[in-house]
């Protein structure tokens, strides 16, 4: 016994059911053949084909709730939808010159598969202006959730290598000079919590981002009484839109979601920077592993640290999707109009580039190598010159002071060529009475970075609390 609708239609119907433009009624001419390839979105907005189906079929249920489809119309709809779903998911789907854009497609699929008596119906008080921001919307639910996926991943990298390095002491820079010694975990949990930061910010913009634009029409409302509290129950959307002339001209959405992305990038990208360097041969502080770098055409010697200048590189492309919407929304008149046809492309570039990136980033630092013994030697006792500040701080001296003498130390050493460590105690109480012997004690390196046991500090046990704090933070997720 067969599974479809009684009221699918036949062959003849099919045939009968060929497309029209949706909105050629009023057209004698045939459309320019340039506007028509630049009017032409397909290529772009096929991707959303699924989730146009989603709407589609939520709103045809709201159609039958009110009264305008009966319960066997909407399941010959649904099953229509659902075929033409099918179609796409197998590739089989058959696109034709005259298909101006996913709903184009999927209307024209669904006239073929069901007949137009029905399908003709489910488009009864829908626009195409309301029906692309929710298809956007939906899709970009997903979106969101699968960046988070992968900011967790690379928090989770992060702080696996951070916990198997956690004894690795180095310098930590200012300005690109050496300043104070820190742990190799607390500079590497410093992007950790930018990440952390940013899964936050995701959070907080899909909750804004979640609202419901369906039954707004091309600008002026739905006339039909649809229930659009339960539509957006059905789409699992947290609420409804109060304005439909806002709505169907809104892409704050995607400006904020590409400029999410553009801040995870610039986050990477800073990473990147660091990681190149500490990569150096003149720094060596870390060795990237084969799989993420690539050899010269000419010098056999090289291993070039390219996922990483890609990462950095890409960060501008998508800063620029994000100017371009801005752009594109800057000089519009209130409510749809056909630049916003330009709104897709960036919002899909920059989703695909962040999937690349994040995934990237968090195999090069889950498999790089930290050198222990390089970092190590890359300090120097002039780094310890605020401990000597805070040394004569704890025996009483006004801090603005004691950094005026530790200064002065510091020019002795350079002046008469010893290392400031190697001062002798009758050198430095010439330049202070405070100095005696127990100066001696601040001339170690894991004693400096013991000293920040704040919140946030750079001591084993302040780093060991942030590697506690985000695996809380990654396994409440991850689990979810």
């Amino acid at each position: 016994m067969s599974n479809k609708p009684k009221a699918q239609a036949t062959g003849a119907d099919q045939t009968q059911a060929a497309p029209f433009k949706l909105w050629g009624g009023r057209y004698s001419k045939t459309t320019d053949h340039v506007l028509a390839k630049v009017n032409n979105s397909l290529a772009v907005d096929k991707r959303l084909y699924s989730q146009d189906i989603d709407g589609s079929i939520a709103y045809a249920k709201s159609l039958a709730e009110a009264g305008l489809l009966t319960q066997s119309e909407y399941k010959v709809i649904v099953y229509g939808l659902e075929t033409c779903r099918s179609e796409w998911s197998k590739g089989t789907i058959k696109l034709l010159p005259r298909d101006e854009d996913v709903h184009t497609v999927n209307e024209r699929r669904l006239f073929e598969i069901i007949g137009p008596q029905i399908a003709g119906k489910l488009h009864t008080g829908r626009s195409r202006n309301e029906q692309v921001v929710v298809d956007m919307k939906l899709w970009m639910r997903d979106a969101i959730a699968d960046l988070q996926q992968l900011l967790l991943d690379l928090v989770q990298s992060i702080n696996d290598v951070a916990e198997r390095y956690i004894e690795v002491v180095m310098p930590g820079y200012t300005h690109m000079q050496r300043a104070q010694p820190v742990r190799f975990s607390h500079w590497l949990l410093s992007y950790a919590f930018y990440f952390k930061e940013d899964y936050d910010r995701f959070t907080e913009f899909g909750k804004r981002m979640n609202v419901l634009p369906l039954g707004s029409g091309a600008l002026a409302g739905n006339p039909f009484n649809i229930n659009r509290h339960q539509l957006a129950v059905d789409l699992g959307f947290d609420g409804v839109s109060h304005n439909s002339m806002n709505v169907v001209s809104d892409r704050d959405f995607v400006v904020e979601f590409n400029f999410l992305a553009t801040l995870v990038a610039v986050h990477m990208s800073r990473l990147a920077e660091d990681v190149i360097l500490y990569a150096t041969k003149e720094y060596n502080f870390v060795e990237l592993s084969e799989e993420y770098t690539t050899g010269s055409s000419l010098m056999p010697q090289k291993r070039n640290p390219d996922s990483l200048e890609l990462i950095r590189g890409i960060t501008g492309p998508v800063f620029g999707q994000h100017c371009a919407i801005l752009m594109t929304l800057k000089g519009l008149p209130s409510t749809y109009n056909k630049d916003l046809q330009c709104d897709k492309s960036g919002m899909f570039g920059v989703y695909d580039q962040m999937q690349l990136c994040l995934s990237l980033m968090a195999g090069i630092i889950r498999t790089m190598r930290v050198d222990e013994d390089r970092c190590l030697s890359a300090l120097g006792y002039e780094m310890l010159a605020t401990d000597m500040a805070y040394y004569l701080v704890r025996r009483g001296i006004p801090f603005r002071e004691a950094h005026h003498i530790s200064g002065e130390v510091v020019a002795h050493s350079e002046k008469v060529k010893i290392p400031i460590n190697k001062l002798s105690l009758e050198d430095l109480q010439e330049i202070s009475p405070y100095f005696d012997e127990t100066i001696s004690r601040i001339w170690n390196y894991e004693n400096s970075v013991e000293q920040y046991t704040v919140v946030g500090g750079t001591s084993r046990l302040s780093v060991q609390e942030q590697i506690r704090v985000l695996r809380t933070f990654v396994d409440a997720r991850f689990s979810r």
